[in-house]
C-alpha cells in the first residue's frame, strides 16, 4: 500500500492571512484616507494615495465599460483554482513552490471581494521618485506579484535537472 503523502493545501493558510491583511488594510484606507490625495510616509518616495481601480494593472480595461469587472472576477477564480489544484499536487514541504502559488491565491481573491462589494479595487501605496510615479498598487496587488515572481524565479532556477541517459 502507498503511503499517501501531506499536500501543500495547508498554504492556504498563507492565502488567507494575505486575504485578511488586505481587506484590513482597505478598510482602513477607505475609513483614513481623503480621496487622490498624497499623504506622504517617506517624503520624495512613498505616499499613502487612495484611487481605485477598474482595470487590471496599471488600468489594463480600466475604461471597457463595465464588462472587465466580470471578466476578472472569473480570470481570479480560474487562476486560483488551479492554483490550489496545484497545491493539492505539491508536497507539503516544498515551499518554493507552495508559498508563490499560496500568495497569488490570497491577493486574486482579496482583489476579487473588492470588485464584487465596491465593483473596483481600492489602490492606496503610491511609490515615486521626484516626479516620475509608480502606479498605485495595495497589498494583495504584492502578493500577486511577488507569487508570480516565486513562481518564476524557482520554475526557472528550481527545475529539476534530466539525468544522462
Amino acid at each position: 500500500m502507498e503511503k499517501i503523502k501531506p499536500n501543500a493545501l495547508a498554504w492556504l493558510v498563507v492565502s488567507l492571512l494575505v486575504l485578511i491583511l488586505d481587506q484590513w488594510s482597505k478598510a482602513w484606507v477607505l475609513a483614513s484616507l481623503p480621496e487622490y490625495t498624497a499623504v506622504p510616509v517617506i517624503d520624495g518616495f512613498w505616499n499613502w494615495y487612495r484611487t481605485y481601480n477598474t482595470g487590471a494593472a496599471f488600468s489594463f480595461l480600466a475604461d471597457a465599460g463595465g464588462w472587465q469587472k466580470y471578466f476578472f472576477v472569473v480570470l481570479a477564480f480560474a487562476i486560483s483554482g488551479l492554483m490550489a489544484w496545484m497545491l493539492a499536487k505539491t508536497r507539503r514541504g516544498d515551499w518554493k513552490q507552495a508559498l508563490p502559488l499560496a500568495l497569488v491565491i490570497g491577493g486574486a481573491i482579496g482583489n476579487v471581494i473588492d470588485r464584487f462589494t465596491l465593483g473596483h479595487v481600492v489602490d492606496f501605496i503610491q511609490w515615486h521618485v521626484g516626479q516620475h510615479y509608480w502606479p498605485a498598487f495595495n497589498i494583495a496587488d504584492c502578493a500577486v506579484v511577488g507569487g508570480a515572481i516565486g513562481i518564476a524565479l524557482f520554475g526557472l532556477l528550481g527545475g529539476k535537472s534530466k539525468a544522462a541517459g
